[in-house]
């Protein structure tokens, strides 16, 4: 009579449990996938969006790596760190104080095609004598 009490169960009358030795990865893909499209919708967000007219010219692109940090000049003067208007002053500080000690990696120039040689050159010059000397020209390729 006894034995019928523990409803087919062997032993002592409890139920030997184990665990599962297997990983549940449902959940880790879901969290993946709703990353996967955050990513993908603010990463076009991230671009500099300062409208300039680059001259074309022959040079071929180069790798890109991280973010560069890009002044850009308007046609009428303006000069632009990233997206923000600053003068010709104030960009030595600010460049300074985003780079901290030094920034070596390369700092774009992106001028319009209508600005003037002399505006490029100050910004250049400016830039050189806060310390800055990767300095690289930004153009478009000439389409054929």
């Amino acid at each position: 009579m006894a034995s019928s009490l523990d409803n087919g169960r062997s032993g002592r009358g409890r139920a030997k449990w184990k665990p599962k030795a297997e990983i549940n990865v449902t959940p880790f893909v879901d969290v993946m996938l709703v990353l996967l499209i955050v990513f993908m919708i603010t990463a076009p967000l991230l671009t500099v969006g300062v409208p300039v007219d680059l001259p074309q010219t022959e040079a071929r692109n180069l790798p890109a790596g991280e973010e560069p940090l890009t002044i850009s000049i308007t046609s009428d003067g303006e000069i632009y760190l990233q997206e923000t208007v600053v003068t010709l002053s104030e960009l030595a500080p600010r460049l300074t104080a985003i780079a901290g000690t030094g920034y070596s990696s390369r700092i774009f120039i992106r001028a319009d095609d209508g600005a003037t040689y002399g505006d490029v050159a100050r910004v250049m010059a400016r830039v050189n004598a806060a310390g800055f000397t990767n300095l690289g020209l930004v153009t478009d390729p000439i389409e054929r």
